[in-house]
C-alpha cells in the first residue's frame, strides 16, 4: 500500500514536472521596440531570463538589441524588415545580409539565432500585392545564404502571415472549408513547399482579441477566450463542424490553416504561432482583467500540449504579443495598438500569469535595474483657464507627438479626469518623451513643472526611463492597419 502511494506520489510529480517544463520549453515573447524611449536591451534580457522566456522574437536585427541577448542563450527570431525583400530578393544582399545579421552573432557567447523572419505578414490585403513577387524570391535566398554559411541546420528561414491569408467560403464559414486567400493562392501554395523543404514551420499571427474588437458587437463575447463561459456568462452555441465542436475562435482560427495547408497538400507542416496575446488599454475591451483571462487560458493549453481539434495533442510554440507596451506605435487599427504588453513600458507586470505552467498565477517578476528620469511632471499651470482657446490646440500638438491613447473613450483615463486633468495628462506625456527637456514644458506659457505626483486616481502620469531615445519611426497606414485583416475569417465563423 505505502509502495502503491509511494509510487503515485512519483508519477504525480512526474507530471507536474512535464507540465512546467512544457511550458518553459515553449514560452516565447515578442519584443517590440517602438517606444519613445527604450530601456536598455541588458535589462530586457535580465527580464526575459527572470520571467523563464526561453525565446524571443524581434522585428529586425538591431545591433543594439542583439547585443543585449548576446550570452543569455534565449533562442533568437530576427528578422528581415519588409523594405529589404526587394533587396534580399537579391542572392548577393541575402549572402550580406546574413553575413551582417547572423555570423556576426555566431561566437561563443554570442546570440542564439534560431530562426530569421523574412519579411512581416507581406501578403496583407492592404499592401496591395506590394511584396507577392520578391517574398519567396527573397525566402530562398536568406536560406541558401544561411546554408552556405554553415548556419541552416540550426537557422531556418520563415515568413511570419498574417491570418488574412486564408479563409473559408461564405457558403461554408467552417475550419474544415478553409483554404488560402484566392489572390496569394499560388505564392502561398509555393512558399509551403519550399518551407516543407527546407525544414522550417510556417509562422502565422492569430488574435482572438481583434475578432471580438471589430465585430461590431456581434462577436460572441466568450469565443475569445478559452474557458467556455467561465467569465460569468453563458457560452453561445459552438460552431459545429461535422463531428467537431468549436468553443473559442483560436482552435477555428487555426484548424482553418489547417485545412488550408491540406488543400495544398501539406496538411502536417509545422506551424508556429509568431503573435499571439491581449492588450490592455485603449478599448472597453482592452483590460487588464480580459488579458489575464486571456492568457489564462492560452497558457494552460500551451503546457498541456492539448492541440486543437484537427492537431489534437500538438505542441504548440507560441510567441506571446507582447512584452512591453510601445508608445510610438501608430493607433490607426485603435488605441490599444500601444498596450499589449504584458508589461509596462518600464518592465513592470500588469496582472498574474501562470508562466511556469504550474498552475499558479503569478505576479511576474519587474524589470531590474531600470533607471527614471526624476520625479517631475509636466502640468496644466494652475493659473492658465481650461478653457483658453490655446490649451485645446497644444493638448493636440502634445498627443501628436506622444501617447494620449489613456485619454480615450473606455480607456483607463477615459472619462476620469476633467477638462484641466486631460491637458496636464497630455502636456507631461510630452514631456516625459522629451526626456523632460526644459524647453518640452511651455505649450505658450500655460504648463509648469511640480515635483508632486500629479497622478489621480487610477490614472497614472508616468515618469520616463532614462532608456535610449528611439530612432525615427516610420508610419505607414498599410502597416499600421496589419492586423485589422486578420479577422475576417473568424468573423465569418461566428457571426
Amino acid at each position: 500500500m505505502a509502495a502503491a502511494a509511494a509510487a503515485a506520489r512519483c508519477i504525480l510529480a512526474w507530471v507536474v514536472v512535464a507540465a512546467v517544463v512544457a511550458a518553459v520549453d515553449g514560452l516565447a515573447v515578442n519584443w517590440g521596440t517602438m517606444a519613445t524611449r527604450r530601456l536598455p536591451p541588458k535589462v530586457v534580457a535580465g527580464l526575459l531570463k527572470d520571467n523563464g522566456f526561453t525565446k524571443v522574437k524581434i522585428f529586425d536585427a538591431d545591433e543594439r538589441t542583439l547585443r543585449g541577448l548576446a550570452g543569455t542563450g534565449i533562442q533568437t527570431m530576427v528578422a528581415v524588415p519588409n523594405d529589404l525583400l526587394a533587396a534580399v530578393a537579391d542572392y548577393d544582399r541575402a549572402k550580406e545580409w546574413v553575413k551582417e545579421n547572423v555570423t556576426k552573432y555566431t561566437f561563443d557567447g554570442g546570440v542564439d539565432i534560431r530562426f530569421v523572419a523574412v519579411g512581416n505578414e507581406p501578403f496583407l490585403k492592404a499592401y496591395n500585392g506590394s511584396y507577392d513577387k520578391v517574398t519567396v524570391p527573397a525566402l530562398r535566398n536568406i536560406q541558401r545564404a544561411l546554408d552556405e554559411a554553415g548556419h541552416g541546420g540550426k537557422v531556418k528561414a520563415t515568413v511570419p502571415v498574417n491570418a488574412d491569408v486564408y479563409d473559408s467560403p461564405p457558403d461554408n464559414p467552417v475550419p474544415s472549408a478553409g483554404r488560402f486567400r484566392a489572390d496569394v493562392a499560388g505564392v502561398m501554395a509555393e512558399m509551403v513547399r519550399f518551407l516543407a523543404r527546407s525544414g522550417a514551420p510556417l509562422t502565422v499571427n492569430i488574435y482572438p482579441f481583434l475578432s471580438l474588437y471589430y465585430g461590431n458587437g456581434n462577436f460572441p463575447l466568450d469565443y475569445a477566450f478559452f474557458d467556455n463561459g467561465a467569465g460569468g456568462t453563458a457560452p453561445p452555441k459552438p460552431v459545429v463542424d461535422g463531428g467537431v465542436r468549436y468553443t473559442n475562435v483560436f482552435d477555428a482560427n487555426f484548424d482553418t490553416l489547417v485545412s488550408a495547408l491540406k488543400r495544398v497538400g501539406f496538411g502536417n507542416l509545422p506551424v508556429v504561432i509568431g503573435e499571439v496575446g491581449w492588450p490592455t488599454d485603449g478599448d472597453r475591451y482592452a483590460t487588464p482583467a480580459y488579458a489575464e483571462r486571456f492568457y489564462r487560458g492560452l497558457l494552460r493549453r500551451l503546457a498541456a500540449r492539448q492541440g486543437t481539434p484537427l492537431r489534437p495533442g500538438a505542441r504548440v510554440e507560441a510567441y506571446l504579443f507582447g512584452l512591453l507596451d510601445e508608445d510610438a506605435k501608430s493607433v490607426a487599427p485603435g488605441n490599444f495598438e500601444r498596450h499589449w504588453g504584458i508589461f509596462t513600458f518600464d518592465g513592470r507586470p500588469k496582472f498574474p500569469l501562470d508562466l511556469r505552467g504550474g498552475g499558479r498565477p503569478a505576479m511576474p517578476v519587474a524589470a531590474g535595474g531600470v533607471e527614471y528620469l526624476p520625479r517631475r511632471w509636466c502640468v496644466l499651470d494652475p493659473s492658465a483657464a481650461a478653457d483658453d482657446g490655446r490649451v485645446a490646440d497644444n493638448v493636440g500638438y502634445a498627443c501628436a507627438r506622444a501617447d494620449c491613447t489613456a485619454l480615450g473613450y473606455g480607456c483607463s483615463c477615459g472619462g476620469a479626469l476633467d477638462a484641466r486633468g486631460n491637458a496636464s495628462y497630455a502636456f507631461n506625456a510630452y514631456y516625459q518623451a522629451q526626456g523632460q527637456a526644459e524647453s518640452a514644458c511651455d505649450f505658450q506659457g500655460l504648463a509648469v513643472v511640480v515635483d508632486r505626483d500629479a497622478s489621480q486616481g487610477k490614472c497614472n502620469f508616468s515618469v520616463q526611463v532614462v532608456g535610449s531615445p528611439a530612432a525615427a519611426l516610420p508610419v505607414a497606414a498599410a502597416a499600421a492597419a496589419a492586423r485589422t485583416a486578420a479577422v475576417v475569417a473568424a468573423l465569418v465563423l461566428f457571426l
